[in-house]
């Protein structure tokens, strides 16, 4: 962690932020510094008035961004001096990183002065700090991200967890995984019925290690009560067919998986950008079929689609890609305020604590 000297002054008056909904954002951190951060959340500005932001970082650093880029009453800096790096280790933060941007912008959300809270920093960082500020929801086991994956589906994305809280899970974490999944779905892409699958090596029943066949049961149990569609088992090749709306897995696989998916589309667009650049005609090519390229480059910019969501906790918090630009802090930004204007933090407790009180009814 970096250090500064805490200077005195006055904490920021919120009061300005009044009938805006408003998000917290560790302005410290990720690979592109403050300058990206405060560029994105100008970005989401323009784009929503209704959207407010308390900005956590070093005053002097922030305060010339902030005014560069005109978000005036939009955003509030709260000062906090330490910044939390890429290399830092989650138990040293843990321990010493009281006066970091990111413990500030979790606790902007614990203290109910915010709704959600974004940042690009180390997730191992932000995934510690949140369990511990903001504390698991009752009945959940292991916290889980969630993200949104492209997919043929109506809404464009398919939702996949977990990628990377934890690479344990076990029959009962599935199924907190499954419940989670579909509340998001149903709340963050309006999905009435979230179809829900297990990602196996197989479809068919007897494929799979034993956790796996048990937490298939478990979600077919649970899914009429809980009000998603439960297909079964899906396979790594079903998760952009549209299939399904909601993925689950383990976070060894599911980041696994990401981090492939990512890295393809990636080699896709420099291998399509070589081939069009190749000759004389297949650049003339490339004139005629500019908007449909373009159309293909933004729905397959991981950037569009950044940001994913840690799910099973008393509070909603945002992870950006730590190289996120402009771009991607605003996508993040926007899935955010998406939401907190859905009240995605209470009403995914609810459905937690139904089910759980369900299922202890049952035994």
């Amino acid at each position: 962690m970096k250090q500064d000297v805490q200077p005195d002054g006055p904490q920021p008056d919120l009061s300005e932020l009044a009938g805006r909904t408003v998000i917290s954002v560790d302005a410290m951190g990720g690979d592109r510094g403050p300058a990206a951060v405060v560029a994105g959340c100008a970005m989401s500005a323009r784009k929503n008035p209704d959207v407010g932001f308390i900005l956590h970082g070093q005053r002097e650093v922030l305060e010339p961004l902030v005014q560069k880029r005109h978000l005036g009453t939009a955003c509030v800096i709260r000062d906090a001096r330490e910044i939390v790096t890429m290399n830092s280790k989650p138990s040293a933060v843990m321990r010493r990183g009281k006066d970091t941007s990111m413990w500030s912008a979790i606790d902007s959300v614990r203290n109910h002065e915010a709704t959600v809270a974004v940042s690009c920093g180390n997730t191992g960082a932000l995934m510690a700090l949140s369990m511990v500020r903001l504390r698991k929801l009752p009945g959940v086991n292991r916290p889980a991200i969630a993200c949104l994956w492209p997919s043929r589906s109506a809404t464009g994305y398919t939702v996949m967890l977990d990628v990377g809280a934890d690479i344990r899970a076990d029959d009962e974490d599935l199924l907190q995984y499954a419940l989670m999944g579909a509340s998001y779905a149903r709340n963050g892409l309006a999905i009435a019925r979230p179809r829900v699958g297990l990602l196996n090596v197989g479809t068919e029943d007897h494929k799979g290690h034993p956790e796996l066949k048990s937490a298939h049961a478990l979600i077919s149990e649970a899914a009429p009560s809980s009000d998603f569609e439960f297909i079964g088992f899906v396979e790594g090749g079903d998760i952009p067919k549209g299939e399904v709306d909601v993925i689950v897995t383990d976070g060894f696989t599911g980041n696994v998986a990401l981090k492939t998916a990512e890295g393809t589309a990636s080699l896709i667009r420099e291998l399509l950008d070589q081939a069009f650049r190749h000759t004389i005609l297949s650049r003339v090519a490339a004139l005629l079929a500019y908007t449909s390229l373009r159309r293909l480059s933004k729905r397959t910019d991981p950037r569009r689609v950044n940001g994913g969501v840690f799910l099973g906790l008393n509070g909603t918090v945002v992870k950006s890609h730590g190289s996120a630009d402009a771009t991607g802090v605003s996508a993040a930004i926007k899935l955010a305020f998406q939401l907190a204007q859905a009240g995605f933090s209470d009403r995914l407790a609810a459905r937690v604590a139904s089910t759980s009180v369900a299922r202890q009814d049952m035994s």
